[in-house]
């Protein structure tokens, strides 16, 4: 399955926090990244795929299960505080010089969420294609808690308030649907990865894909990487096929 004139970034730089090594750690005989390179592999050719990395033991990884790193990202890109639209914007105009070519769209997966799969890529891709008028379409989950029944902030005193205290929900079912992003899929047009730094800007038309809460599962602990085993464990959830 292809999507026409299309780059994957797929962004692992060494330093993340929450889960020590994650993105090569090993989860059911092989590596977290294999899993999204896995997916990749089967919507775009291995040319169109490009792994965004400062360190050379991802790299390694990442060409053992068959994607090109021709190039590391500096190390200014892959700080605790640096956009992820930056490390992607670096990327895609790295690979288009040596592609020699501009492409049409960006399609980004996190290594964090390994049970997403093909069929959820290409139909968020789809949801971009069918509207001419939409900038950026993202993965999201029914969200478990709703800002508008039962949520309280604290004020600039610490008195606590509901979130939305002018609006009168008190049903959960007559709350607005609402939605959290699970950062499993950003499909882009070309243009706003040189424009914003996020996906939510203001300025852009954004769609959503609409994924069930499991197969959206985002590793960013411990505890989700146990989740992830044990739902695995069980034959409660499938991770992709690694070729």
């Amino acid at each position: 399955m292809k999507l026409d004139n299309t780059v994957i970034t797929i962004c692992a730089r060494g330093g993340s926090k929450g889960v020590k090594g994650k993105n090569i750690r090993e989860l059911k005989g092989h590596p977290l990244i294999a899993y999204t390179i896995s997916v990749a592999k089967r919507i775009v050719d291995v040319d169109d795929i490009v792994v965004s990395t400062d360190s050379p033991d991802i790299a390694a990884v990442a060409e053992k299960y068959g994607v090109n790193v021709p190039f590391l990202r500096p190390a200014e890109l892959a700080m605790d505080d640096t956009p992820k639209m930056l490390a992607i914007r670096h990327a895609v105009s790295e690979i288009e010089k040596l592609n020699n070519k501009k492409y049409s769209f960006v399609v980004d997966l996190d290594v964090t969420a390994p049970i997403r799969t093909v069929n959820d890529v290409v139909t968020a891709f789809n949801i971009l294609q069918e509207d001419k008028q939409a900038d950026v379409v993202y993965s999201v989950s029914p969200a478990r808690k709703n800002p508008y029944f039962n949520m309280v902030e604290l004020d600039e005193n610490g008195y606590a308030h509901l979130s939305k205290e002018g609006l009168k929900v008190f049903a959960r079912q007559k709350a607005p649907k609402v939605y959290e992003m699970n950062a499993s899929i950003y499909v882009y047009r070309r243009p706003v990865i040189d424009r914003v730094l996020s996906a939510t800007d203001p300025s852009l038309k954004q769609k959503i894909y609409v994924m069930d809460e499991i197969g959206a599962i985002d590793i960013d602990t411990e505890v989700d990487w146990s989740f992830v085993e044990f739902l695995v464990g069980k034959g409660m959830v499938k991770l992709p096929e690694v070729w």
